[in-house]
């Protein structure tokens, strides 16, 4: 969501609004106002609102289309672009592909711009896998996922550590700042940790960045006797609830 999310971050009010409203199970809003730069109580005041069916769907289109346009790395014209929405059972006509990327100024470029998030090269102890894809789990608390995502902003990179409960699939706790550093991941985890109130013996897993491998958050781990368990490296699928 965070990766999908930055692209809605320049669109119109109402259209993050739209963004909001469709990931308000997933996130908490005022995560997402933070992030999109808008006012909780003006969405509160535009879902009161209401919309026209047409500017509903119009506003659902640009969303998907915006997402499309970063799915496929910004390489996709319009008609190509409408085609692989269409085969994801998306209905929309190349008409409205064409005007919302013109509209929205979403031009193709031959690179994208990347920011690396995760440096596993590097001598740090690291602990093992846990969860080895195991992610279901029978009531909160017993296993947290957690990652480093960013937004490219005019001002440059704007980083977010996230932390997931593994049950409810809620974010319960986070950290912005321009920098990467151990103190993102400590500050996110010791969110979770006021919010949630976990028990003693609670996993939480990450990738391997030197991050998650630092003192700081090791100690942090050690604090609360939780139970640090990394992905294998390279594996993104070992840590996919929040990498998705």
């Amino acid at each position: 969501m965070f990766k999908k999310g930055s692209s809605v971050l320049c669109q119109r009010k109402s259209v993050r609004y739209a963004y909001m409203k469709s990931q308000s199970h997933l996130f908490p809003i005022i995560l997402m106002a933070r992030l999109l730069r808008v006012s909780v109580s003006r969405f509160y005041d535009w879902l009161k609102r209401g919309m026209s069916k047409r500017s509903i769907q119009r506003n659902q289109q640009t969303i998907l289309v915006k997402i499309a346009h970063e799915e496929t790395k910004q390489s996709y014209g319009y008609v190509r672009l409408t085609k692989h929405l269409q085969a994801q059972g998306i209905k929309i006509s190349t008409y409205a592909v064409r005007q919302i990327k013109k509209s929205n100024q979403l031009y193709c470029k031959r690179h994208k711009r990347f920011k690396r998030t995760t440096n596993s090269d590097h001598n740090r102890s690291i602990y093992d896998n846990l969860l080895k894809q195991q992610f279901s789990m029978t009531k909160p608390n017993l296993a947290w996922s957690s990652d480093i995502t960013y937004i490219w902003t005019a001002e440059g990179w704007l980083y977010l550590a996230a932390v997931k409960d593994l049950y409810t699939k809620q974010v319960v706790g986070y950290s912005l700042n321009e920098r990467m550093t151990a103190k993102l991941v400590c500050d996110a985890l010791n969110m979770a940790i006021r919010n949630q109130k976990p028990a003693k013996d609670l996993i939480v897993h990450s990738d391997r960045g030197s991050q998650y491998c630092s003192n700081e958050y090791r100690n942090l781990l050690e604090k609360f006797d939780f139970q640090g368990s990394m992905s294998k490296k390279g594996d993104c699928f070992d840590n996919a609830p929040i990498e998705s």
